[in-house]
């Protein structure tokens, strides 16, 4: 790895969780749009990561390995998918977008849910600011070497 492979992993890191929380605030700002351009209402949004690849075969047995000792790539977003599972129903006969029998259909966000992956993401992001903090310190105890 070099000098700064380990800032490099780090500051990775920081920019998925980064597009996580911002996934995540999306979701919560839309947790009672019933009505999208798309039609409908919301759909919940998730965010997919994947290791970053260095050029090597990354497939299962090459990961198992040879490649079992060797240090982190980072990772990066490869997509942002939605959330397919069904919409709550709420029964608001008075509201525009209710049915013929008063049910509105709702967005699929959990808000609980969506408050616990935002803690989540925003820990990681903190842990990758330590690990960059103690690679930095590492660097200037390094430097006070040669003095």
């Amino acid at each position: 790895m070099s000098m700064f492979g380990a800032i490099d992993t780090a500051a990775s890191g920081m920019t998925a969780e980064r597009l996580r929380m911002d996934v995540i605030s999306n979701n919560l700002a839309n947790v009672n749009t019933t009505r999208t351009k798309a039609g409908g209402p919301y759909r919940r949004k998730y965010v997919v990561f994947e290791p970053n690849s260095d050029g090597q075969n990354n497939d299962f047995f090459s990961i198992f390995s040879q490649e079992m000792n060797k240090p982190g790539t980072g990772v990066k977003a490869v997509r942002i998918g939605e959330d397919e599972s069904p919409f709550k129903l709420k029964y608001d006969p008075g509201n525009p977008d209710a049915d013929k029998d008063g049910y509105v259909r709702m967005p699929n966000v959990n808000v609980v849910s969506e408050m616990t992956d935002m803690i989540t993401a925003s820990r990681a992001y903190e842990a990758d600011v330590t690990s960059i903090s103690a690679a930095k310190g590492m660097f200037m105890k390094a430097l006070d070497i040669g003095k």
